[in-house]
């Protein structure tokens, strides 16, 4: 027999997305209006439960936040309560398991539930207290869209307006000055924003992870528009996109992080092989954490809003353990099991692809690679 639900905690995990807000405020409005629970905000992710920071929601504690960027309740992509780092007196890192600790919490506060926003990082965490006996529905959030299951997460809309808006801008400063133009775009190991905000914007050639470019191939690209009269270049280009036979390029390596490695820099790369090998000047930006913040597009706060309600509903009609998706046209459920330490990229064959070759977009390799 199900055990019946009367309080439940919520947290936003992993990196900030527009959206956040529109979620927290679905959850505790229609948990307390529709079923007359208890909503317990944690703050700062996973991190809140080791540090016991929980703090009863109230529907005005919600009211006017849902166009509002980031998160009420804060959020940390560095803690992971069975591996929870910290440093030790000579500075080193310690990883130890606090888990208990977080279970105590849970039980101090009555907590029947987690709802964990969040991509496959949180999903991960979450795992964790499933294994422990803790109910969990996850809502699934990441601008890179990137999380097993679920056909679109909210965030990525708004991510992609802001860099289409940035690509677009660029666009008129390349054609003025005669340049390729490089634009950076986040999205770690999987290229949906690169590959949607460049074919949104009318990029030239689109750069993802998922298929290795060659610079030979990309410099004689940029060069043919400049023969045939087009005396600009536009390039968009995910911060994971790896030249073939070569690595990612890394920013930084964070020990203290779940997720250590830290990519970026691979806009520079292009940049400077292009202006190198083709002789075409080169410039380069990188959008970074402008795609996160920011007032949630349209798109983003009616699919927060959908999950937010989808997930109450799934915890009260006795279903435990699972993550809110859309599927289709569809708002449905899936085992949150089923995404623990998966990402979902871009296949080969996807139709975004086909259909921007078919404009003549290149992804930086011969049409049948």
């Amino acid at each position: 027999m199900a055990k019946t639900i009367k309080r439940i905690g919520v947290l936003t995990g992993g990196g900030d997305c527009a959206g956040l807000n529109a979620v927290i405020r679905a959850v505790t409005k229609s948990a307390i209006f529709q079923h007359g629970l208890e909503v317990f905000g944690i703050e700062d992710g996973f991190l809140g439960l080791v540090q016991n920071r929980i703090r009863q929601l109230t529907p005005d504690d919600v009211s006017g936040i849902l166009t509002q960027g980031g998160t009420i309740l804060g959020s940390s992509n560095k803690c992971n309560p069975s591996e929870f780092a910290t440093r030790n007196h000579d500075g080193q890192i310690e990883k130890h398991d606090v888990t208990n600790r977080c279970l105590d919490h849970i039980d101090h506060h009555r907590l029947d539930a987690l709802v964990v926003i969040g991509g496959d990082g949180t999903m991960s965490g979450a795992a964790n207290f499933i294994r422990n006996g803790i109910n969990c529905v996850g809502v699934p959030k990441t601008i890179d869209n990137d999380l097993y299951g679920t056909d679109v997460t909210f965030g990525f809309a708004t991510a992609c307006h802001v860099a289409t808006d940035a690509l677009d801008r660029i666009h008129t400063t390349a054609a003025s000055h005669h340049r390729a133009m490089v634009v950076e775009v986040m999205g770690r190991n999987a290229g949906w924003i690169a590959l949607h905000s460049g074919i949104a914007s009318g990029a030239d050639v689109i750069l993802i992870p998922e298929i290795p470019f060659d610079l030979d191939n990309v410099c004689e690209f940029v060069k043919g528009r400049s023969r045939y009269g087009k005396r600009f270049t536009i390039i968009a280009v995910s911060e994971g996109a790896t030249p073939q036979g070569g690595e990612k390029i890394v920013a930084e390596v964070d020990p203290t992080s779940p997720d250590p490695i830290k990519l970026g820099g691979v806009g520079k790369f292009v940049a400077d092989q292009i202006e190198e090998r083709s002789g075409i000047e080169t410039r380069y930006s990188v959008l970074g954490h402008m795609q996160r913040g920011g007032t949630p597009v349209a798109e983003d706060r009616v699919l927060a809003t959908e999950f937010g309600y989808a997930a109450v509903q799934t915890l009260m009609e006795g279903k435990p353990n699972r993550l809110v998706v859309m599927q289709g046209r569809t708002v449905t459920d899936v085992d949150i099991l089923s995404a623990e330490n998966k990402q979902r990229t871009i296949p080969h064959d996807h139709p975004l692809i086909q259909a921007a070759r078919s404009v003549g977009t290149s992804f930086g390799v011969e049409t049948g690679e």
